[in-house]
Formats: C-alpha cells, structure tokens, sequence
C-alpha cells in the first residue's frame, strides 16, 4: 500500500474517531442545561438574558426570543468547537503528527456550522419532513414526571427520536469533515516554478565542452 494511503487513511480514522467520540460529551457535559433549553427559541416576544419575559417599564436590555435562542446555541457551538479543536491538536500531536491549521479550520467550521443549524432545529424538521421521519420524532417521544408527579411527553429531551436525528446528523456530517480536513492535510503541494527549474537542472548531465 502506498505511504500516502496509508497516512491518509490513518488521519482520516483519527479525525472520525475524535470529532465522533467528542460529541456526547460536548452535548452532555459541556453544554449547560439552560443553553439546551434556549437554543430552538423561536419567536418575537422580549425577554431578558436570563429567558424571562420583558415587561413594557422593564430596564434590564431585552431582546427577542429568536435571538436569545441564537445566542444559546452560538454558546454550544462555541463551547464544542473549542474541545474538538483542542483535542484534535493534542491527540495528532502526541503521536507526532502536525494537521495544517488551514485544514483544521475548514474541517471545524464544517462541524460548526452545521451543528448550528441543526441544533436550532428548523433545519432537523425540514430534513425530517422530506424523509418522511416527521411520524417518526412525533411518535417517539421522551416520558418525563414533573414536579406534580404527572406523567408528560417531551419531543426533544434525551431518548426521543429527536435526539437519535440529531445525533446521526452530527456524526455523518462529521465523516464528510474528517475527509476533508484529511484531503487537505496531505494534498500534495505544488512546488514554486524557481525550486522545480534548479531541481531539473541539478538533475541535468553536463555537456561536454
């Protein structure tokens, strides 16, 4: 096999394994709980930074529902873009490898930005809708008791269909990022015109005089 197969194939499953294995744990213990609940906030209604509503002689800065819901999720993304990134550097690192940082910045602002729309939610429902999963998260939903001891369904908490789509987003669209950020790490490069013309004349015979 040649080397560069072989360097590229281990790049690649390297990338998958980390930006795939990372991101439970971002959604999970990095995310805080209050960015879960703000970031598919729809709407125009005023509310404060902290969620509540506005009132008309309220002095606290207001703003509307949808971009309280935007700025949680810019949060998350945040958050998981700097623990891929770090532990993407650290782990290619240890095993002596260098990523190029224009790679690794095309490869996160894949993962980032589609993690966005996704988490958002429009785009997941628009998606569910043309593959016919709509009955699919409405009919999988999530059991919860609350404080009353009454029983309720939840349509996006863990153990919903919800989070099963958006999970298997994530990580497909994560391939397509290990694939690339790997393409452009190891794509060879075209050497400047002045390199090649010394090299092809170090390489040519003399003439005899």
């Amino acid at each position: 096999m040649p080397r560069l197969t072989t360097e590229r194939l281990a790049l690649f499953g390297t990338l998958l394994a980390t930006f795939g294995e990372l991101h439970p744990l971002c959604d999970h213990w990095v995310q805080g709980s209050k960015t879960a609940m703000r970031k598919r906030l729809y709407g125009e209604d005023l509310v404060h930074a902290d969620g509540s509503p506005a009132t008309p002689d309220s002095t606290r800065p207001t703003m509307t529902t949808s971009t309280l819901g935007r700025r949680a999720v810019a949060c998350h993304v945040a958050s998981y873009t700097a623990v891929q990134l770090g532990a993407t550097v650290a782990i290619t690192r240890a095993f002596g490898y260098r990523v190029t940082p224009s790679a690794l910045l095309v490869g996160a602002t894949i993962n980032a930005g589609t993690h966005a729309a996704i988490d958002r939610g429009a785009v997941l429902l628009w998606l569910a809708k043309k593959t016919g999963k709509t009955g699919y998260i409405e009919h999988c939903k999530a059991a919860r008791v609350d404080d009353d001891g009454k029983a309720i369904s939840e349509l996006t908490g863990p153990g919903s269909a919800w989070m099963e789509l958006d999970a298997a987003l994530h990580r497909s669209i994560g391939i397509a990022a290990a694939a690339v950020t790997t393409w452009l790490t190891t794509r060879p490069r075209r050497q400047p015109v002045t390199r090649t013309l010394l090299k092809r004349c170090a390489l040519r015979p003399e003439r005899a005089a």
